[in-house]
């Protein structure tokens, strides 16, 4: 299965290089390039692209507004959104990830980290900056202002079963479904199957969407140093 990738960066030259590197490997093509938010979405509409690599900081419509329309599109329930930012974390960021988007990398990481990048979002896994902690992370996702908070999404989590709550404080932690299994000593395959089953009782499009709930909901709270 090959991997459709759409670039939406304001900066040609970026976006040659990515498109040179994305269209380097076997299982991935470039199927679009965007100069702003706007085209991105008319773009992603047009071919149903299963990553977006999006700049947050583009003229006109930007990537934040962006993110929100193609997480908002139905028909592009299968597109995964990846903020690319100079900018490891900041309050745009946040944003982003209320908004839909699968995770974030930053602009310098390695050509490797990119590549991964997009397999991870792919495969509906959540994707956070390797230069990023997890507590900074959860204290931005609690400590942001109030734009996107659903206060209907603490009553919610009472659709969850016990062994799904658990599992969902595990998905916040950051932990994969391997290192889950291991801590509730149950088969990954099991740890899968209530990670699914709490996205769709949530109505999250992905497991970073799982990680925004958890925290907003008030269900995982950040640590303080």
């Amino acid at each position: 299965m090959t991997i459709r990738v759409l670039l939406a960066d304001d900066q040609a030259l970026l976006r040659s290089a990515f498109r040179v590197l994305v269209d380097s490997e076997p299982d991935m093509e470039v199927v679009g390039e965007a100069a702003d938010g706007a085209e991105a979405v008319r773009l992603a509409r047009e071919h149903g692209p299963d990553v977006v690599l999006m700049d947050i900081r583009m003229p006109g419509t930007d990537g934040l507004a962006a993110t929100r329309l193609i997480g908002a599109d139905p028909l592009l329930a299968q597109a995964r959104v990846v903020i690319l930012t100079t900018f490891e974390v900041d309050d745009y960021v946040v944003r982003a990830l209320r908004a839909g988007a699968s995770g974030f990398l930053g602009k310098g990481s390695e050509p490797e980290e990119l590549l991964s990048a997009i397999r991870v979002a792919a495969g509906g896994e959540a994707l956070l900056s390797p230069a990023a902690t997890k507590g900074l992370i959860a204290r931005f996702l609690a400590q942001g202002d109030d734009e996107g908070r659903d206060p209907a999404r603490s009553e919610r989590l009472g659709a969850l079963t016990g062994r799904e709550r658990e599992v969902l404080v595990q998905v916040a932690g950051g932990h994969s479904n391997d290192e889950i299994a291991e801590r509730l000593a149950v088969s990954p395959l099991t740890v899968k199957t209530h990670v699914n089953r709490a996205m769709a009782k949530l109505g999250a499009r992905d497991r970073a969407q799982l990680v925004v709930i958890a925290y907003e909901s008030g269900l995982v709270r950040p640590k303080t140093e």
